[in-house]
Parts: C-alpha cells; structure tokens; sequence
C-alpha cells in the first residue's frame, strides 16, 4: 500500500506588521491570496488529507478555506488554535483534524510564503523517503546572507548532520553567523511527530512551543534527520508587512511574465506588464506596454493586447485587437478590434469580427458578429444583431429611474448619429435611422425612423436677443438677411424655447 500523505498549513498568525484590518494570509498577489497560493501548492501534491490550521480572525480565513474547497475540488479541513502558543503548538492542533491512525508523511508549510510550489513540496516528500530508512524528519533550508529573522540550521561538525534548528532569539554570537536558515517547510513522520509533540516545553526565549525542535528530539532519540537545500530562496520567502508582499509580488509577476514568453507569448515590455497566475494564453499573443491582465482571462492565438490595457476575467478571441481599454467579465470574439478608449463592463459579448471604437462604453449587451460602435456610445442592456452599425453618440436609455429594460436591434442595421434608444424598444432588421433620432416606438424591418421636424430659422433672433454680444457683433457684419417665414405666434414660441 503506498504510503500517504496529509499536508498540514498554518494560517493561524496576526500579523500585526501588515497593519491591516485584513488578516495576512488573505492579502492577494498575482491574483490569489497568500492563503489561496498555500493552499494551490499543497493540493499539487494530492494529499489523502489536507487541514489549514486557523485562529486570529478565524471566521475570515476559515471562510476563505471552505470556498477554495470549491476552487480546488476537495476537501479541506478546518482546525482551530485558539490561542498562538507557537508553531509546535499550531501543528499539534492540525494533527488533531487527522484520523487517529493516520500513517504516513506529514508536510508542515506556512500560509504566508505564497511563491512555494507544489513541485517543491514533490521534492521535499520525495527527499524524505529517498532513503531505505525514512527519515523522522525533512527539514527544507536554504542560504540567506542576511539570514536576520530566520532559524539558524546547526550541523554536527563531523558528518555535516543537521543537529537542531536555533531560533534566533535563543540563539548565541557564534550560532547567529550562520547563515544556513529554516524555511519554515517541513515533512515528518506521523507518528513520531505525534510523539515529538508531546515532549516540547516552552524553555525558551519566546515561552512558546518551537516546532523546531521537534528536530533536536529526533536526534536525541537517534532518529534519521535530512535536510534539503533549497537553492531558490524565492519560493520560501514569506511575506510579514507590505512592503515584503510588495517585493514578492514583483518577483512572482517576474516568474509569470517570463514563463509565458519561454510558452511563445511576446511581451514587449515585461517590466510593465503584470498577469495574474489564474490567466491563460497562447502562443503568438503579443502583449504591449502597460497591461494587466487580471483574474481569469484567457486570450487566444495571435491576438494582441495593449497598450494600456486591463482586462479581468476577459476572454479575447485568436487574432482580436484590444487597446486602451478597461475591461471586465466579457467576451471579445475571433478578429475583434476594441478601443482606443472602450470601457467593456460585466455581461459584454462582442461577436466575431465586431468593433467597439473610441469612448464606447457597454454593459450587459450582446453584440453580434460584423457589427460596429465606432465611437462616442453608451449601450447597455440591449443585444444588436450581425453586420449592424451604430452611429456616433448614440445612447441606449435603458434605465427610467426604477427599472431597466432591454433594446434588441436586428441584423443590417444603419443608425444615424445621436440615436436614443428608448427602452424596452426593438429595431427590425434592415431598418435605418436617422441622426438625432429618439426612438420611443418599434421601428419595423427595412423603415426609416425619424422623430425630428423640419429645420426652421428665424432670421435676426441673436441682435434683438442678444445685442452687443460678439455672436451678434458677427452676424451684422456678415451683411443683411432675409426674413423669416415663420407666423408670429411661433416665432415667439421658438423664441420662449431657446430661451428656456
């Protein structure tokens, strides 16, 4: 029977030095939690058991558990450290959500090293059972040349064995050179963890129960102790006030922008482009300066992106064009072209081929295949068929100050300019409007919908209006005009208009 493994990750610190209102291990980089990143890395390993161990803010985290649970599919259990009386103290309460006969290996990481990965944790699991004799215990270490903060890895002078891990706190002028440290990732096992917990004592400058020296008591006891040196110091940095976070950030982005230029993606300017872990693309997409791409999106073959371009949980279609836009939770079809300037918000699907130009903004709306908002428009709640144009400045008017309501344009449709759709209002397809048209009734298939009157002029209005201005000034010396036609009664109510 193969042995099995349960992965125990603990979440259960303050982190006071985040001063934040939010507990540490739910502040985000590259689009995930810190919490969310541990918990991806341990899944990797596909563990017959995996408890994150909870305590400051317990209901936060603990609820950000149970929904990665969905994310992840598979359980995670819950356990609860009530009060922080150390590391030894955190995983004695996580061995408590495992069967009592588990048997097995137990990896031990933290919730707050969010660039640990699970080909890592692979590594350390298998580093722990290389040998014919299982090791008691795998300590993970790497070499930090300014190793303040970090458990100090002393080794038996005559075999270079790891003898115990010194806390900084406790440790001597001699032990604090050393420059070998803890990561803080560990694999035992089971049941000589079981047993090792129960002998720690807080005898030491913390008063609190060190996980690590559960270490000395294997040595003491004869157990088999390895170590494995991790040469990329990066996956094991944690992360305990902003300005680490910040770094880690960076260095994550680095990683992921780098991994999808070696997949065959072209990233102009990697320094200015930032893409969350949760994105997928293909090959030949070329990113430009100054993008982000954000949560779920994913963007298909040789579509190209930017500049100054943010999409989150956007899919863009092969051979699309999107620049200089804002976009969320959309669809931009195979060969589409959106912006300069365009604001897609939730709900917006633009068919293939179709066009979103300058200063377009749409919400919940449905545009088919080949239809065009060249620019300056608002449309919202509406679905327009295929091959249909929009005209410029053209609002879709679907809200009456309680409820909205939807416009449906048909396919072959030609508005003019400054169209207001009124709705709930259907245009039928083939049917034109003209501009400045407001639309409050259906337009039937092929008519031509208008709703202003004809132009009229009345001659003289800004010199006995507005004398002595500059516009009035221009227009006696253009020379005399004709007089207008219009009947008293409605030279005077045009006259009451303007003026009102």
């Amino acid at each position: 029977m193969p042995v099995q493994t349960a992965v125990v990750v603990l979440a259960a610190g303050a982190g006071t030095r985040m001063r934040s209102k939010a507990p540490k291990v739910l502040h985000t980089l590259g689009g995930r939690t810190m919490l969310a990143h541990s918990l991806h890395a341990a899944a990797e390993v596909d563990p017959a058991h995996l408890v994150t161990v909870v305590g400051h803010d317990k209901e936060r985290v603990g609820a950000a558990v149970t929904a990665l649970e969905a994310e992840l599919g598979r359980p995670i259990a819950i356990a609860v450290q009530e009060e922080q009386n150390g590391t030894g103290h955190a995983v004695e309460c996580g061995l408590s959500a495992l069967p009592a006969d588990f048997r097995g290996t137990v990896l031990v990481t933290a919730a707050d090293v969010p660039l640990l990965d699970g080909r890592t944790l692979h590594a350390l699991v298998d580093e722990h059972r290389s040998e014919p004799t299982p090791a008691a215990v795998t300590v993970l270490t790497f070499t930090a040349p300014e190793p303040t903060g970090y458990g100090r890895i002393v080794r038996l002078p005559h075999d270079g064995e790891i003898a115990e891990i010194v806390e900084e706190a406790d440790a001597t002028e001699e032990q604090s050179a050393i420059t070998e440290v803890n990561a803080g990732v560990y694999a035992f096992d089971a049941e000589f963890l079981r047993s090792a917990l129960g002998q720690l004592n807080a005898n030491n400058a913390q008063g609190e129960l060190y996980l690590t020296d559960v270490v000395k008591i294997a040595r003491e006891a004869g157990a088999p102790v390895f170590a494995a040196h991790l040469s990329d110091s990066a996956k094991v940095a944690g992360a305990n006030d902003r300005v680490q976070l910040s770094r880690l950030a960076a260095e994550l982005n680095r990683r992921t922008v780098e991994n999808w230029m070696r997949a065959g993606v072209t990233v102009v300017d990697p320094t200015t482009t930032w893409i969350d872990v949760g994105v997928t693309l293909a090959r030949d997409v070329t990113i430009h300066p100054g993008v982000q791409l954000l949560g779920t999106t994913a963007v298909g073959e040789d579509a190209v992106i930017g500049p100054d371009t943010t999409l989150t949980d956007v899919t863009v279609g092969e051979g699309a064009s999107v620049v200089r836009t804002h976009g969320s939770e959309s669809t931009i079809g195979e060969g589409a072209t959106v912006g300069p300037f365009s604001y897609l918000r939730p709900g917006t699907v633009l068919g293939a081929s179709g066009k979103l130009g300058a200063f377009v903004e749409t919400k919940n709306a449905d545009i088919g295949a080949h239809s065009k908002v060249p620019h300056l428009t608002y449309v919202g709640d509406a679905t327009i068929g295929e091959y249909s144009n929009i005209g410029a400045s053209s609002v879709f008017v679907n809200y009456d100050g309680v409820t909205k309501s939807r416009t449906v344009v048909g396919s072959h449709v030609r508005t003019g300019s400054d169209t207001m759709f009124v709705a709930p209002v259907q245009v039928g397809d083939g049917a034109y409007t003209g501009a400045g048209t407001v639309l409050r009734f259906d337009v039937p298939p092929g008519a031509l919908a208008v709703s202003g009157g004809k132009q009229r002029n009345i001659d003289g209005w800004v010199q006995r209006n507005r004398p002595g201005t500059a516009a009035a000034e221009a227009a006696a010396a253009a020379g005399p005009h004709h007089s207008s036609d219009l009947h008293e009664t409605e030279k005077q109510d045009l006259k009451d208009g303007i003026e009102q």
